[in-house]
């Protein structure tokens, strides 16, 4: 009997054992549902004081909006043309959608959600990026172009001539500079956003396919995604060095870095989530590739609320939806 309680009790160590061990670093909290969305979806943006998720549906001419707090859609915003990029400013609160069809971008008051004002800029009009703290808008566009808004009246506040279209770009928060993805000329380029000049080109050799983008300020390291090969590149902020390089999975149309853990999550379009290892020194590590959905390549990462969104679009039986991950800390 002694055995057999022991037994037991062993057994019982291990189940606790068991539920106490360590969770993954992205762990799946909640589905979010986006009736009526069809084709490809795009890039996101936060409302997080509101706690509401802005994202672009390209393929559907829609931006759709999400109550996080009640987990559900609740608005789908029409008449917009192949929307690629959207950026929420706070104040006054405002979303800026890149129309990729006509070039143009909207600007909506984002508590009614009406139009306020449409700015056009040239075809192809992607990459939105917000700088609160400046009170000004950066979009990417056309065969090469960057163009800076005022986030409060959306007036053109100046204009920049790249090499080639821009994707993915960083705003470095303590300084000037940007940093941009351009794909055509397979480079990045480094931008003086204050003066509107271009600092320096930094190629990155036979890697192609450079879209998306994540920047380690307190480190200073770049990371960029490319697709062919899939890696990930890691380049000095500095000097534009290569430092090193992971392979991933294929089709990464997103990548964040997260300070708190020293993570990289890249969202592929392959059908994971790629979570790497990026130690202050030393080489990237691939820790973990999380299933999703072919086509799940557009992400979103809240390092303050501790969330990954991921945007799963409709193929098949595979509904349209989001998926919202808690992030180890």
């Amino acid at each position: 009997m002694r055995a057999i309680l022991a037994t037991i009790g062993c057994l019982g160590c291990l189940t606790a054992a068991a539920f106490a061990a360590p969770r993954g670093p992205l762990r799946l909290v909640q589905t979010i549902a986006l009736p009526g969305v069809e084709g490809r979806i795009d890039h996101m943006t936060l409302d997080a004081s509101g706690k509401r998720l802005f994202l672009v549906a390209l393929g559907n001419n829609t931006v759709e909006v999400l109550d996080l707090r009640a987990g559900r859609q609740v608005r789908s915003l029409r008449g917009f043309r192949q929307p690629q990029g959207v950026g929420y400013a706070a104040s006054p609160p405002r979303l800026f959608v890149a129309n990729g069809g006509d070039g143009s971008v909207s600007i909506l008051d984002a508590d009614s959600f009406h139009v306020v004002r449409t700015m056009p800029l040239d075809e192809d009009a992607d990459n939105v990026r917000v700088d609160g703290s400046a009170q000004k808008v950066y979009v990417g566009f056309g065969e090469g172009g960057l163009a800076t808004l005022d986030a409060a009246t959306g007036d053109l506040l100046k204009g920049l001539e790249l090499p080639g279209h821009p994707e993915s770009f960083q705003l470095e928060a303590g300084g000037p500079r940007l940093f941009v993805n351009i794909p055509d000329s397979h480079e990045v380029c480094v931008v003086d956003r204050a003066r509107g000049t271009v600092l320096e080109h930094w190629p990155l050799g036979d890697a192609r396919g450079n879209f998306p983008m994540a920047l380690d300020a307190a480190g200073n390291r770049l990371f960029i995604g490319c697709r062919r090969p899939a890696q990930v590149l890691v380049l000095a902020a500095d000097t534009g060095a290569r430092l090193g390089a992971r392979s991933m999975d294929a089709d990464a149309d997103d990548l964040f870095y997260d300070g708190q853990t020293r993570m990289l999550f890249a969202s592929c379009g392959a059908g994971y989530i790629d979570v790497i290892e990026a130690p202050a020194t030393g080489t990237l590590r691939v820790l973990n590739r999380i299933p999703t959905a072919a086509g799940a390549r557009t992400s979103l990462f809240d390092p303050v609320g501790r969330r990954f969104f991921l945007a799963v679009p409709r193929r098949g039986a595979q509904a349209a939806q989001v998926r919202v991950f808690a992030v180890a800390r």
